[in-house]
């Protein structure tokens, strides 16, 4: 009996090799043949999922943000149950930076979608932006439910703190790629900035 094909893990699979490969050597320089060598693949398979670069690379995308909410979901379950919104939002901001190789290829990788975007017009036509926007509106709902549960300041602007939050993160993790700080005193700024906006239980 033929063994029957996962579809959706064939693609996966594939789409995990693209950003190996991009991680590596960058997005730009990326074809179908260098996916195809990495996911040990023929090239006739990625174009009989993919068919054109774009439709992998958009595939990819939507990839890398999976798994960085895979990343996020294993975070919170080593908190333990009903971790509060501080502890979520933590775990969001430090999954973002590169801390491992993990996620240091999301942070090359996904820095290079954004600058492929400003270029690329498939790119471009996709929402691009869905990702970065449905991040902001996670965080500044965690941050409501913070000021709601007298967590925070009560004239706490949770929009313009996520946003504010966010765009650190990214910055903090570029600056830890480029050498220009460790990825421990990266995370030490962005909860020093946590502990302004969200404070830590006081130890009885």
């Amino acid at each position: 009996m033929p063994k029957r094909v996962d579809h959706e893990e064939r693609r996966s699979q594939i789409a995990e090799a693209l950003v190996r490969v991009a991680g590596r050597r960058g997005l730009h320089t990326v074809g179908m043949r260098d996916v195809a060598a990495e996911a040990g693949v023929s090239l006739r398979l990625v174009q009989y999922y993919f068919q054109t670069k774009e439709n992998l690379l958009l595939y990819g995308l939507q990839h890398l943000a999976a798994g960085l909410g895979a990343r996020v979901a294993q975070r919170l379950r080593a908190v333990g149950e009903n971790p509060g919104p501080r502890a979520v939002i933590e775990a969001l901001l430090m999954e973002s930076l590169p801390t491992d190789e993990a996620s240091r290829t999301f942070h090359v990788v996904y820095t290079a979608y954004a600058a492929l975007a400003l270029t690329d017009e498939a790119l471009a036509a996709q929402p691009f932006i869905d990702n970065p926007n449905a991040a902001e509106d996670a965080l500044t709902g965690l941050l409501q439910q913070a000021v709601d549960a007298e967590l925070a300041a009560p004239d706490t602007d949770a929009r313009t703190e996520a946003i504010s939050l966010l765009a650190m993160s990214a910055g903090l993790g570029t600056s830890v790629l480029v050498g220009q700080r460790t990825h421990e005193s990266a995370a030490s700024v962005l909860r020093h900035h946590l502990d302004r906006l969200v404070p830590l239980p006081t130890p009885r």
